[in-house]
């Protein structure tokens, strides 16, 4: 049988066939991959005519669709079923992948061939797109003398080989970390559901007693319900350890050596630091001002927390604790929100069933707003017997893509949640998108309903807010499509899909009890509303310790070099006035897979840049009719639908009317 990916696909929508393709058919594909990309761009290089739009710059964006099939599903596998196959394969294409693109964007006559064409007669998107390219490659290195590129290679080889290391080991020691519990009683505070999941965990790990699986950031949910205070410890210290412990997977030299050649790699491309370096073709005008936002948040973030922990230590001390320590923080602030706010979040789980929260809630919402329809195809298989597909459909019946569901945790798959693209929307290549939603919800013991918690449910919109920014692209070049827009305005549209979720409308729709049918009621709902500021001090410290200690990893000046990376740590946080033992940060060096392993090296100050053009946004919907066809045919119209094709604060104006307004994001977070 062929290697599938050395075709088109000829499945709806050219969604990869995952019946047909097996690990061994990778390497093979990226070998052949690699080749053809070489013999194409060598074509535009040798071209004798003139270097022109078409035979140059839409060349290359023509070029390569080998190697990117298989890309997009490798890295898939990679993210949420790395097998030991899948990851071997990963170390192995990792240093040559870094390679095949060095090849490219350090090619000098390539780039003369760029630097050469007439943007003279383009449409607007040609034009960006020739500026991109132009700006990508001076990026890469492409001006750099020979001994510059060659150094260049080196770090960019090094810098894959770490990266892949940090995510495969930080996988391997959160699978390792998970808490096993011997005894039912030491869970008390779990619901019965929960309690059933931890045993089925433990089940299938082939060991007796019940296995609480660890997630991505520092808090774990069952903080909040576990009244054994030694449990809470136990489950707190192995997630606040992973990657700094004394063993094999110890996470603290690769993330030190990355952030050293980061540096080193700025500074051959003229920059102070890797900061300056990742934030100079972002939204935000400078990283000066990035630095002016974070350090004015952190005080009263700060403050709040203060006076939230003030609270919990009254709590605590009812129940003879003299000292509160962060593994009592997420059990007493749901104690204090259930007395000062009647809101009992472990309550809502019973109303939150999955299948009613994605059709009649998240798809529900995308109905009303944008006409969408959702069909399942079981006809159609993912790259895992749980993932789900559903045949996307606009009002009037047109096709619009597929979207794949992929919601449970498994020991193969990363921590967190995110969306990815399996085919990307072109009107050039004439591709529809194809894409991803990946959750990590536990799984339920056999015949039980999956129930989420409050926060599950709010990531299960936000993801889905890119996959809708995905979905909704219509753009010419694969280069601008869907979310590959900067990485401090990604975030906006799938932080704005997050406030359908409470909407009265949607919430009443799919927020019903899973076994009477009963609505949650309305004054559980006012409640919550009431209540979303509790909490806000914490949420935002522990945001701004992770950002900041991820700013402080990229400001290292080049050939400065971190040889105690816990000390570096500490000192930061300390620095940045956010050192506080009750709020460690929400991610910390050992297990930052944002920074480390995920593209979002100095740039996890994304989410709340980003959260400014949300919250006003919500302000906009608010303002103007809420959850209508109107206002969701204006936001796709003006900003889904663009990708990067425009500049992506000029599409939020062209929506907007204005630039963002910061008091909207001050006044949700309680800052204000």
């Amino acid at each position: 049988m062929s290697n599938p990916f050395l075709s088109t696909s000829t499945l709806p929508y050219q969604l990869p066939p995952f019946e047909q393709i097996t690990p061994d058919d990778f390497l093979p594909a990226f070998k052949a991959g690699f080749e053809e990309h070489l013999a194409e761009i060598d074509a535009i290089v040798r071209n004798a005519q003139a270097p022109d739009f078409d035979n140059t710059i839409a060349a290359m964006e023509r070029a390569g669709q080998t190697l990117a099939r298989t890309a997009y599903v490798f890295f898939t596998f990679a993210a949420a079923d790395a097998t030991a196959q899948i990851q071997a394969i990963q170390q192995e294409v990792g240093p040559q992948l870094a390679a095949h693109d060095d090849s490219i964007q350090l090619n000098k006559d390539l780039f003369a061939r760029v630097e050469a064409v007439s943007t003279e007669g383009l449409d607007d998107e040609a034009v960006r797109l020739v500026s991109e390219y132009r700006r990508s490659f001076v990026r890469a290195g492409a001006q750099l003398d020979d001994a510059g590129q060659a150094r260049m290679r080196e770090a960019n080889s090094r810098l894959s080989v770490l990266g892949t290391d940090y995510a495969q080991k930080l996988l391997r020691d959160t699978n390792d970390s998970a808490l096993l519990v011997s005894d039912a009683a030491d869970l008390d505070g779990m619901s019965a559901d929960d309690i059933a999941s931890a045993a089925a965990a433990a089940a299938e790990a082939g060991i007796e007693g019940y296995l609480l699986p660890l997630v991505l950031p520092t808090s774990q949910p069952a903080l909040a319900s576990l009244t054994n205070r030694d449990t809470r410890r136990r489950l707190f210290e192995a997630s606040i350890n992973r990657g700094f412990r004394a063993n094999d997977d110890n996470t603290l030299a690769l993330a030190a050596e990355m952030a050293a050649l980061r540096a080193e790699r700025a500074a051959l491309l003229g920059f102070g630091n890797h900061a300056e370096f990742a934030t100079d073709d972002q939204t935000a005008p400078s990283l000066a001002a990035i630095h002016a936002m974070l350090d004015a948040l952190v005080p009263p973030a700060v403050r709040n927390a203060n006076a939230e922990a003030q609270l919990l230590r009254e709590a605590a001390a009812r129940d003879g604790i003299d000292e509160l320590e962060p593994w009592d923080w997420s059990f007493y602030s749901e104690q204090v929100r259930r007395e000062q706010f009647s809101v009992d979040r472990s309550a809502l789980r019973p109303y939150f069933e999955l299948e009613r929260v994605l059709a009649d809630g998240i798809f529900y919402a995308a109905n009303r707003l944008y006409g969408l329809t959702f069909t399942e195809r079981t006809d159609l298989a993912g790259y895992h017997p749980q993932v789900r597909v559903w045949e996307v459909k606009n009002d009037d019946g047109t096709p619009l893509g597929l979207f794949l569901g992929d919601y449970y945790t498994r020991p193969t798959k990363a921590g967190g949640a995110w969306m990815n693209s399996l085919v990307h929307q072109s009107s050039l290549l004439g591709t529809q998108p194809v894409v991803v939603n990946n959750l990590n919800i536990p799984q339920p013991a056999a015949g039980e309903p999956t129930l989420l918690s409050f926060d599950e449910v709010v990531t299960a919109f936000h993801e889905f807010g890119h996959a809708l920014h995905g979905l909704f692209s219509e753009v010419t070049y694969p280069r601008f499509s869907g979310t590959a827009v900067p990485r401090d305005f990604v975030e906006y549209p799938s932080q704005v899909n997050e406030m359908w979720m409470l909407w009265p409308e949607v919430v009443a729709n799919f927020a019903k009890h899973h076994v009477t049918g009963e609505p949650l009621p309305q004054e559980d709902i006012d409640k919550i509303e009431a209540a979303a500021t509790w909490g806000e001090g914490f949420g935002t410290t522990e945001y701004l310790g992770a950002t900041l200690l991820d700013l402080a990893w990229h400001e290292l000046a080049p050939g400065e070099t971190v040889t105690d990376p816990r000390k570096f740590e500490a000192e930061a946080l300390e620095r940045a006035g956010v050192a506080l033992d009750l709020v460690p940060p929400r991610y910390r060096t050992g297990y930052f897979k944002h920074i480390f392993a995920g593209g979002y090296a100095a740039a996890y100050y994304a989410y709340i840049w980003s959260e400014v053009l949300d919250a006003d946004t919500v302000e906009w919907f608010k303002d103007n009719g809420g959850l209508t066809r109107a206002n969701g045919n204006r936001f796709r119209r003006e900003l889904l639908s663009r990708g990067n094709s425009i500049d992506p604060l000029q599409a939020f104006r062209n929506f907007r009317g204005r630039d963002g307004a910061i008091e909207p994001l001050l006044h949700r977070r309680g800052l204000d």
